[in-house]
């Protein structure tokens, strides 16, 4: 399982995206709630939910694309059971003691942090595109 905005796909996601599925059969990606966007990173996302899940979805190695959790991301993964969660090098939201705060409500899931794929080309902040 993954998460993401994924609000302007690019290589490096693709990449990331890829890099996650070789630890499992089935990867589950959780786009993050439209609401929690604005919250976290301080911006709207230039795309809806809807449409960053549709874009995902058209991903043939993806194989589910599901809603981030509105309000509390811990009962989010316990729904889902993901046996890794893969976070992106620079994922900070929501990551400390992950694996701690998952095994206090049950869970043993391996977690881990995925490599860069050329994040001085392939980083969402670089790409955007000023208005």
């Amino acid at each position: 399982m993954v998460f993401g905005t994924f609000d302007i796909l690019h290589p490096g996601h693709i990449y990331f995206l890829k890099e996650a599925k070789k630890y499992g059969d089935f990867l589950i990606v959780s786009i993050a709630r439209d609401a929690n966007v604005e919250r976290v990173k301080g911006h709207a996302a230039r795309h809806t939910e809807t449409d960053r899940k549709k874009l995902l979805e058209s991903l043939r190695f993806v194989n589910k694309v599901v809603l981030g959790a509105p309000r509390d991301y811990i009962e989010h993964i316990l729904k889902m059971r993901p046996r890794v969660i893969a976070l992106g090098y620079d994922q900070k939201a929501y990551t400390h003691k992950l694996s701690e705060k998952l095994a206090a409500r049950g869970m043993s899931v391996s977690v881990v942090r995925m490599k860069p794929y050329k994040p001085n080309i392939y980083k969402s902040k670089k790409l955007i595109i000023k208005k």
